[in-house]
Protein backbone atom coordinates (compact mmCIF):
# COMPACT_ATOMS: atom_id res chain seq x y z
CA UNK A 1 0.00 0.00 0.00
CA UNK A 2 2.85 2.37 0.92
CA UNK A 3 4.69 1.65 -2.33
CA UNK A 4 1.48 2.26 -4.30
CA UNK A 5 0.94 5.63 -2.62
CA UNK A 6 4.58 6.66 -3.19
CA UNK A 7 4.30 5.87 -6.93
CA UNK A 8 1.01 7.77 -7.19
CA UNK A 9 2.41 10.86 -5.47
CA UNK A 10 5.53 10.78 -7.65
CA UNK A 11 3.30 10.84 -10.73
CA UNK A 12 1.24 13.67 -9.18
CA UNK A 13 4.44 15.64 -8.48
CA UNK A 14 5.62 15.30 -12.09
CA UNK A 15 2.17 16.33 -13.34
CA UNK A 16 2.23 19.33 -11.00
CA UNK A 17 5.61 20.35 -12.44
CA UNK A 18 4.23 20.40 -15.98
CA UNK A 19 1.07 22.27 -14.88
CA UNK A 20 3.12 24.95 -13.12
CA UNK A 21 5.42 25.30 -16.11
CA UNK A 22 2.47 25.74 -18.47
CA UNK A 23 0.53 28.33 -16.49
CA UNK A 24 3.63 30.30 -15.44
CA UNK A 25 4.77 30.72 -19.04
CA UNK A 26 1.29 31.72 -20.20
CA UNK A 27 0.80 34.13 -17.29
CA UNK A 28 4.21 35.83 -17.40
CA UNK A 29 4.00 39.48 -18.44
CA UNK A 30 6.30 40.38 -21.30
CA UNK A 31 6.83 43.90 -19.99
CA UNK A 32 8.05 42.62 -16.63
CA UNK A 33 10.26 40.01 -18.27
CA UNK A 34 11.73 42.67 -20.58
CA UNK A 35 12.64 44.78 -17.55
CA UNK A 36 14.40 41.77 -15.99
CA UNK A 37 16.23 41.09 -19.26
CA UNK A 38 17.45 44.70 -19.33
CA UNK A 39 18.79 44.08 -15.83
CA UNK A 40 20.86 41.14 -17.12
CA UNK A 41 18.63 38.24 -16.05
CA UNK A 42 19.44 35.30 -18.37
CA UNK A 43 16.53 33.17 -17.15
CA UNK A 44 14.07 35.92 -18.09
CA UNK A 45 15.59 35.95 -21.58
CA UNK A 46 14.97 32.21 -21.90
CA UNK A 47 11.35 32.61 -20.77
CA UNK A 48 10.83 35.40 -23.33
CA UNK A 49 12.28 33.19 -26.07
CA UNK A 50 9.84 30.40 -25.16
CA UNK A 51 6.94 32.87 -25.20
CA UNK A 52 7.87 33.98 -28.71
CA UNK A 53 7.90 30.35 -29.95
CA UNK A 54 5.76 28.39 -27.47
CA UNK A 55 4.80 25.50 -29.75
CA UNK A 56 7.31 22.85 -28.59
CA UNK A 57 7.03 24.04 -24.98
CA UNK A 58 3.27 23.54 -24.72
CA UNK A 59 3.38 20.33 -26.73
CA UNK A 60 5.87 18.87 -24.26
CA UNK A 61 3.76 20.08 -21.34
CA UNK A 62 0.64 18.40 -22.69
CA UNK A 63 2.50 15.16 -23.34
CA UNK A 64 3.80 15.21 -19.77
CA UNK A 65 0.47 16.13 -18.14
CA UNK A 66 -1.52 13.53 -20.07
CA UNK A 67 1.12 10.84 -19.63
CA UNK A 68 1.12 11.34 -15.87
CA UNK A 69 -2.66 11.25 -15.79
CA UNK A 70 -2.85 8.03 -17.79
CA UNK A 71 -0.04 6.34 -15.84
CA UNK A 72 -1.57 7.47 -12.58
CA UNK A 73 -4.91 5.96 -13.55
CA UNK A 74 -3.50 2.66 -14.82
CA UNK A 75 -0.74 2.09 -12.29
CA UNK A 76 -2.54 3.64 -9.35
CA UNK A 77 -5.76 1.74 -9.92
CA UNK A 78 -3.97 -1.61 -10.28
CA UNK A 79 -1.88 -1.00 -7.15
CA UNK A 80 -4.57 0.47 -4.91
CA UNK A 81 -7.55 -1.74 -5.82
CA UNK A 82 -6.27 -4.95 -4.12
CA UNK A 83 -5.48 -3.09 -0.90
CA UNK A 84 -8.87 -1.37 -0.82
CA UNK A 85 -10.69 -4.65 -1.63
CA UNK A 86 -8.90 -6.38 1.24
CA UNK A 87 -10.31 -3.79 3.63
CA UNK A 88 -13.92 -4.84 2.93
CA UNK A 89 -15.67 -7.08 5.52
CA UNK A 90 -15.57 -10.83 4.96
CA UNK A 91 -19.33 -11.12 4.30
CA UNK A 92 -18.94 -8.97 1.11
CA UNK A 93 -18.48 -11.16 -1.92
CA UNK A 94 -15.12 -10.87 -3.72
CA UNK A 95 -16.77 -9.72 -6.94
CA UNK A 96 -18.64 -6.87 -5.26
CA UNK A 97 -15.60 -5.92 -3.19
CA UNK A 98 -13.40 -5.84 -6.31
CA UNK A 99 -15.82 -3.66 -8.27
CA UNK A 100 -16.34 -1.28 -5.34
CA UNK A 101 -12.61 -1.09 -4.68
CA UNK A 102 -11.92 -0.31 -8.34
CA UNK A 103 -14.47 2.52 -8.31
CA UNK A 104 -13.12 3.92 -5.03
CA UNK A 105 -9.52 3.82 -6.26
CA UNK A 106 -10.48 5.65 -9.49
CA UNK A 107 -12.40 8.27 -7.48
CA UNK A 108 -9.49 8.70 -5.06
CA UNK A 109 -6.95 9.03 -7.88
CA UNK A 110 -9.14 11.54 -9.72
CA UNK A 111 -9.45 13.71 -6.62
CA UNK A 112 -5.70 13.55 -5.93
CA UNK A 113 -4.68 14.37 -9.53
CA UNK A 114 -7.23 17.17 -10.00
CA UNK A 115 -6.36 18.76 -6.68
CA UNK A 116 -2.59 18.29 -6.39
CA UNK A 117 -1.55 17.91 -10.01
CA UNK A 118 -3.74 20.63 -11.50
CA UNK A 119 -5.59 23.13 -9.29
CA UNK A 120 -3.05 23.75 -6.49
CA UNK A 121 0.08 24.04 -8.71
CA UNK A 122 -1.70 26.27 -11.24
CA UNK A 123 -2.96 28.65 -8.56
CA UNK A 124 0.49 28.71 -6.95
CA UNK A 125 2.13 29.52 -10.31
CA UNK A 126 -0.36 32.29 -11.14
CA UNK A 127 0.50 34.10 -7.89
CA UNK A 128 3.98 34.86 -9.25
CA UNK A 129 4.22 33.59 -12.83
CA UNK A 130 7.50 35.27 -13.82
CA UNK A 131 9.35 33.96 -10.77
CA UNK A 132 8.03 30.40 -11.22
CA UNK A 133 8.69 30.43 -14.98
CA UNK A 134 12.32 31.43 -14.46
CA UNK A 135 12.82 28.64 -11.93
CA UNK A 136 11.26 25.95 -14.12
CA UNK A 137 12.63 27.01 -17.52
CA UNK A 138 15.88 25.01 -17.24
CA UNK A 139 14.31 21.63 -16.34
CA UNK A 140 11.58 22.25 -18.93
CA UNK A 141 14.19 22.77 -21.65
CA UNK A 142 15.71 19.40 -20.70
CA UNK A 143 12.28 17.76 -20.92
CA UNK A 144 11.77 19.34 -24.35
CA UNK A 145 15.09 17.86 -25.48
CA UNK A 146 14.25 14.38 -24.15
CA UNK A 147 10.74 14.34 -25.59
CA UNK A 148 11.64 16.21 -28.78
CA UNK A 149 10.86 13.35 -31.23
CA UNK A 150 7.34 12.86 -29.86
CA UNK A 151 6.86 16.61 -29.34
CA UNK A 152 7.88 17.32 -32.92
CA UNK A 153 5.25 14.89 -34.25
CA UNK A 154 2.43 16.41 -32.22
CA UNK A 155 3.66 19.95 -32.86
CA UNK A 156 3.70 19.37 -36.61
CA UNK A 157 0.21 17.89 -36.54
CA UNK A 158 -1.18 20.78 -34.51
CA UNK A 159 0.51 23.34 -36.79
CA UNK A 160 -1.09 21.66 -39.81
CA UNK A 161 -4.51 21.92 -38.15
CA UNK A 162 -3.93 25.60 -37.35
CA UNK A 163 -2.97 26.36 -40.94
CA UNK A 164 -5.83 24.29 -42.35
CA UNK A 165 -8.42 26.29 -40.38
CA UNK A 166 -6.63 29.65 -40.69
CA UNK A 167 -6.16 30.05 -36.95
CA UNK A 168 -3.54 32.31 -35.33
CA UNK A 169 -0.65 30.34 -33.84
CA UNK A 170 1.20 33.09 -31.97
CA UNK A 171 -0.11 35.48 -29.33
CA UNK A 172 -0.08 39.16 -30.23
CA UNK A 173 1.27 41.32 -27.43
CA UNK A 174 0.66 44.72 -29.01
CA UNK A 175 -0.08 47.22 -26.23
CA UNK A 176 -3.02 49.53 -26.85
CA UNK A 177 -4.11 52.66 -25.04
CA UNK A 178 -6.91 50.63 -23.44
CA UNK A 179 -4.30 48.27 -21.99
CA UNK A 180 -2.40 51.19 -20.49
CA UNK A 181 -5.57 52.69 -19.04
CA UNK A 182 -6.39 49.31 -17.48
CA UNK A 183 -2.91 49.11 -15.95
CA UNK A 184 -3.29 52.63 -14.53
CA UNK A 185 -6.69 51.77 -13.09
CA UNK A 186 -5.28 48.64 -11.48
CA UNK A 187 -2.34 50.63 -10.12
CA UNK A 188 -4.67 53.22 -8.61
CA UNK A 189 -6.83 50.53 -6.99
CA UNK A 190 -3.74 48.81 -5.61
CA UNK A 191 -2.40 52.08 -4.23
CA UNK A 192 0.71 52.08 -6.45
CA UNK A 193 -0.53 55.19 -8.27
CA UNK A 194 -2.12 58.12 -6.52
CA UNK A 195 -5.25 59.57 -8.11
CA UNK A 196 -3.36 62.73 -9.10
CA UNK A 197 -0.66 60.66 -10.83
CA UNK A 198 -3.29 58.58 -12.61
CA UNK A 199 -5.04 61.75 -13.81
CA UNK A 200 -1.76 63.23 -15.05
CA UNK A 201 -0.81 60.09 -17.00
CA UNK A 202 -4.32 59.89 -18.43
CA UNK A 203 -4.07 63.50 -19.58
CA UNK A 204 -0.76 62.73 -21.33
CA UNK A 205 -2.51 60.03 -23.37
CA UNK A 206 -5.36 62.43 -24.16
CA UNK A 207 -2.91 64.71 -25.98
CA UNK A 208 -3.10 62.24 -28.87
CA UNK A 209 -6.89 62.40 -29.10
CA UNK A 210 -7.71 65.97 -28.07
CA UNK A 211 -7.84 68.51 -30.86
CA UNK A 212 -6.35 71.99 -30.66
CA UNK A 213 -9.76 73.75 -30.34
CA UNK A 214 -10.39 71.94 -27.03
CA UNK A 215 -7.60 73.90 -25.31
CA UNK A 216 -7.30 77.16 -27.27
CA UNK A 217 -8.67 80.60 -26.43
CA UNK A 218 -11.54 81.08 -28.84
CA UNK A 219 -11.81 83.96 -31.31
CA UNK A 220 -14.40 85.95 -29.36
CA UNK A 221 -12.22 85.88 -26.23
CA UNK A 222 -9.02 87.07 -27.92
CA UNK A 223 -7.68 90.47 -26.84
CA UNK A 224 -5.50 91.92 -29.60
CA UNK A 225 -3.81 95.19 -30.54
CA UNK A 226 -4.01 96.93 -33.87
CA UNK A 227 -0.63 97.81 -35.34
CA UNK A 228 -1.69 101.49 -35.38
CA UNK A 229 -3.28 101.48 -31.92
CA UNK A 230 -2.69 104.49 -29.65
CA UNK A 231 -0.68 104.16 -26.46
CA UNK A 232 -3.63 105.00 -24.17
CA UNK A 233 -5.78 102.32 -25.79
CA UNK A 234 -3.00 99.75 -25.33
CA UNK A 235 -2.64 100.60 -21.63
CA UNK A 236 -6.40 100.45 -21.12
CA UNK A 237 -6.61 96.98 -22.66
CA UNK A 238 -3.71 95.71 -20.57
CA UNK A 239 -5.25 97.13 -17.39
CA UNK A 240 -8.75 95.80 -18.01
CA UNK A 241 -7.91 92.46 -19.60
CA UNK A 242 -4.43 91.40 -18.49
CA UNK A 243 -2.70 88.55 -20.33
CA UNK A 244 0.87 87.36 -20.70
CA UNK A 245 0.85 87.85 -24.48
CA UNK A 246 -1.20 89.81 -27.01
CA UNK A 247 -1.43 89.28 -30.75
CA UNK A 248 -0.93 92.29 -33.01
CA UNK A 249 -3.11 92.63 -36.12
CA UNK A 250 -3.30 94.97 -39.07
CA UNK A 251 -6.85 96.29 -39.22
CA UNK A 252 -8.56 92.94 -38.64
CA UNK A 253 -8.07 89.96 -36.34
CA UNK A 254 -7.68 87.80 -39.45
CA UNK A 255 -4.57 89.76 -40.50
CA UNK A 256 -2.13 88.77 -37.79
CA UNK A 257 1.23 90.56 -37.73
CA UNK A 258 2.73 88.90 -34.66
CA UNK A 259 2.54 89.00 -30.87
CA UNK A 260 4.11 90.94 -27.99
CA UNK A 261 4.80 90.03 -24.37
CA UNK A 262 3.07 92.00 -21.62
CA UNK A 263 6.41 91.91 -19.79
CA UNK A 264 7.91 94.00 -22.56
CA UNK A 265 5.03 96.47 -22.36
CA UNK A 266 5.56 96.84 -18.62
CA UNK A 267 9.29 97.32 -19.04
CA UNK A 268 8.81 100.16 -21.55
CA UNK A 269 6.15 101.79 -19.37
CA UNK A 270 8.39 101.74 -16.29
CA UNK A 271 11.19 103.30 -18.30
CA UNK A 272 8.84 106.06 -19.46
CA UNK A 273 9.17 105.10 -23.11
CA UNK A 274 6.42 105.48 -25.68
CA UNK A 275 4.44 102.33 -26.58
CA UNK A 276 4.68 102.28 -30.34
CA UNK A 277 3.78 98.94 -31.88
CA UNK A 278 5.41 99.91 -35.17
CA UNK A 279 8.77 101.06 -33.89
CA UNK A 280 9.53 100.68 -30.18
CA UNK A 281 8.31 97.09 -29.65
CA UNK A 282 9.77 93.89 -30.96
CA UNK A 283 6.89 91.94 -32.48
CA UNK A 284 7.54 88.21 -32.72
CA UNK A 285 6.10 86.04 -35.45
CA UNK A 286 3.63 83.54 -34.01
CA UNK A 287 3.34 79.88 -34.84
CA UNK A 288 0.49 79.25 -37.30
CA UNK A 289 -1.48 76.05 -36.67
CA UNK A 290 -4.49 74.52 -38.46
CA UNK A 291 -7.42 73.66 -36.20
CA UNK A 292 -7.29 70.02 -37.32
CA UNK A 293 -4.17 69.16 -35.30
CA UNK A 294 -4.12 67.19 -32.08
CA UNK A 295 -2.53 68.72 -29.00
CA UNK A 296 0.36 66.24 -29.29
CA UNK A 297 1.04 67.46 -32.84
CA UNK A 298 0.77 71.07 -31.65
CA UNK A 299 3.38 70.40 -28.95
CA UNK A 300 5.73 69.02 -31.60
CA UNK A 301 5.26 72.25 -33.58
CA UNK A 302 6.02 74.36 -30.52
CA UNK A 303 9.12 72.30 -29.83
CA UNK A 304 10.38 72.61 -33.40
CA UNK A 305 9.81 76.36 -33.78
CA UNK A 306 10.68 77.52 -30.27
CA UNK A 307 7.65 79.82 -29.99
CA UNK A 308 5.26 80.12 -27.03
CA UNK A 309 2.14 81.32 -28.86
CA UNK A 310 0.29 79.95 -31.85
CA UNK A 311 -2.52 81.40 -33.93
CA UNK A 312 -5.07 78.76 -34.93
CA UNK A 313 -6.66 79.02 -38.38
CA UNK A 314 -9.54 77.16 -39.96
CA UNK A 315 -9.69 75.85 -43.54
CA UNK A 316 -10.63 79.33 -44.79
CA UNK A 317 -7.50 80.89 -43.19
CA UNK A 318 -9.66 82.74 -40.63
CA UNK A 319 -8.46 83.04 -37.05
CA UNK A 320 -10.49 80.77 -34.77
CA UNK A 321 -8.34 81.07 -31.66
CA UNK A 322 -4.90 81.24 -30.09
CA UNK A 323 -3.01 78.52 -28.27
CA UNK A 324 -0.07 78.82 -25.89
CA UNK A 325 2.15 76.26 -24.23
CA UNK A 326 0.55 77.32 -20.96
CA UNK A 327 -2.87 76.25 -22.29
CA UNK A 328 -1.52 72.78 -23.05
CA UNK A 329 0.20 72.55 -19.67
CA UNK A 330 -2.99 73.55 -17.86
CA UNK A 331 -4.89 70.82 -19.68
CA UNK A 332 -2.09 68.36 -18.99
CA UNK A 333 -2.03 69.09 -15.26
CA UNK A 334 -5.78 68.75 -15.01
CA UNK A 335 -6.35 72.24 -13.61
CA UNK A 336 -8.29 73.60 -16.59
CA UNK A 337 -11.64 72.67 -15.09
CA UNK A 338 -10.84 73.72 -11.55
CA UNK A 339 -8.89 76.94 -11.92
CA UNK A 340 -10.60 78.34 -14.98
CA UNK A 341 -14.02 77.93 -13.37
CA UNK A 342 -15.55 76.35 -16.45
CA UNK A 343 -17.36 73.81 -14.28
CA UNK A 344 -18.70 75.09 -10.95
CA UNK A 345 -20.43 72.75 -8.53
CA UNK A 346 -23.60 74.17 -6.93
CA UNK A 347 -24.54 71.15 -4.82
CA UNK A 348 -24.24 67.37 -4.95
CA UNK A 349 -26.59 67.09 -7.93
CA UNK A 350 -26.13 70.26 -10.00
CA UNK A 351 -23.38 72.21 -11.73
CA UNK A 352 -23.02 75.37 -13.82
CA UNK A 353 -20.70 75.07 -16.80
CA UNK A 354 -19.63 77.40 -19.58
CA UNK A 355 -20.81 76.65 -23.09
CA UNK A 356 -17.20 76.68 -24.33
CA UNK A 357 -16.14 73.89 -21.96
CA UNK A 358 -14.37 71.15 -23.99
CA UNK A 359 -16.46 68.01 -24.30
CA UNK A 360 -13.52 65.91 -23.04
CA UNK A 361 -13.54 67.82 -19.74
CA UNK A 362 -17.27 67.22 -19.40
CA UNK A 363 -16.72 63.48 -19.98
CA UNK A 364 -14.02 63.40 -17.29
CA UNK A 365 -15.90 65.35 -14.62
CA UNK A 366 -19.26 63.62 -15.07
CA UNK A 367 -17.78 60.20 -15.94
CA UNK A 368 -19.72 59.95 -19.19
CA UNK A 369 -18.04 57.44 -21.49
CA UNK A 370 -19.37 58.74 -24.77
CA UNK A 371 -21.43 61.62 -26.15
CA UNK A 372 -23.49 60.91 -29.30
CA UNK A 373 -21.56 61.66 -32.52
CA UNK A 374 -18.83 63.44 -30.55
CA UNK A 375 -16.67 63.83 -33.64
CA UNK A 376 -18.95 66.63 -34.82
CA UNK A 377 -18.31 69.16 -32.03
CA UNK A 378 -15.61 70.22 -29.56
CA UNK A 379 -17.57 71.88 -26.72
CA UNK A 380 -20.63 71.17 -24.61
CA UNK A 381 -22.34 74.14 -26.30
CA UNK A 382 -21.54 72.58 -29.65
CA UNK A 383 -23.10 69.32 -28.45
CA UNK A 384 -26.39 71.04 -27.61
CA UNK A 385 -26.46 72.89 -30.92
CA UNK A 386 -25.71 69.69 -32.84
CA UNK A 387 -28.38 67.63 -31.09
CA UNK A 388 -31.09 70.31 -31.23
CA UNK A 389 -30.28 71.02 -34.91
CA UNK A 390 -30.76 74.77 -34.32
CA UNK A 391 -29.40 77.63 -32.25
CA UNK A 392 -30.51 76.79 -28.68
CA UNK A 393 -32.76 79.01 -26.60
CA UNK A 394 -33.00 79.34 -22.83
CA UNK A 395 -34.51 76.28 -21.10
CA UNK A 396 -33.65 73.96 -24.04
CA UNK A 397 -32.15 70.75 -22.70
CA UNK A 398 -30.74 67.36 -23.66
CA UNK A 399 -30.49 64.29 -21.38
CA UNK A 400 -27.38 62.15 -21.72
CA UNK A 401 -25.41 59.85 -19.44
CA UNK A 402 -27.81 60.29 -16.51
CA UNK A 403 -27.58 64.12 -16.59
CA UNK A 404 -29.74 66.93 -17.95
CA UNK A 405 -27.85 69.69 -19.80
CA UNK A 406 -30.11 72.76 -19.84
CA UNK A 407 -29.29 76.08 -21.51
CA UNK A 408 -29.34 78.89 -18.92
CA UNK A 409 -27.97 81.89 -20.83
CA UNK A 410 -27.49 82.75 -24.52
CA UNK A 411 -25.58 85.85 -25.57
CA UNK A 412 -25.66 86.85 -29.24
CA UNK A 413 -26.46 83.26 -30.32
CA UNK A 414 -23.62 81.90 -28.17
CA UNK A 415 -24.37 79.56 -25.27
CA UNK A 416 -22.82 81.16 -22.20
CA UNK A 417 -24.00 78.96 -19.33
CA UNK A 418 -25.47 75.50 -19.00
CA UNK A 419 -27.10 73.99 -15.93
CA UNK A 420 -26.26 70.32 -15.39
CA UNK A 421 -28.59 68.29 -13.16
CA UNK A 422 -28.05 64.71 -12.09
CA UNK A 423 -31.12 62.68 -12.97
CA UNK A 424 -32.56 59.84 -10.96
CA UNK A 425 -33.07 56.48 -12.67
CA UNK A 426 -36.76 57.17 -13.32
CA UNK A 427 -36.22 60.44 -15.18
CA UNK A 428 -32.88 59.61 -16.83
CA UNK A 429 -34.48 58.38 -20.00
CA UNK A 430 -37.04 61.16 -20.43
Amino acid sequence: MLIALVIVFLLIAVGAFFSMAEISLAGSRRIKLAVLVDGGNAKAQEVLACQEHPGMFFTTVQIGVNAMGILGGVVGESLLTPHIAAAFPAFVSPGVAGSAASMLSVLLLTILFVLFSDIVPRRAAMASPEKVAMKLISPMKKCITVLSPMSWVFHSMSSFIFRAFGMIEHRKDDITSDDLYAVMEAGAIAGVLRNQEKELIGNVFELESRMVPSAMTTRESIVYFDINEEEESIKEKVANRPHSTYIVCDGSIDRVVGYVDSKQLLELTLKGQHLDLKNSLHIRAPLILPDTLTLAEAMDQFKGKGERLAVVLNEYALVVGILSLKDIMIMLMGTLVGEEGQIMKRDDNSWLIEGATPIDDVKTVFKIDEFPDDGNYETIGGFLTYKLRRIPNRTDFINVGGYRFEVMDVDNYKIDQILVIRLNEKSAGT
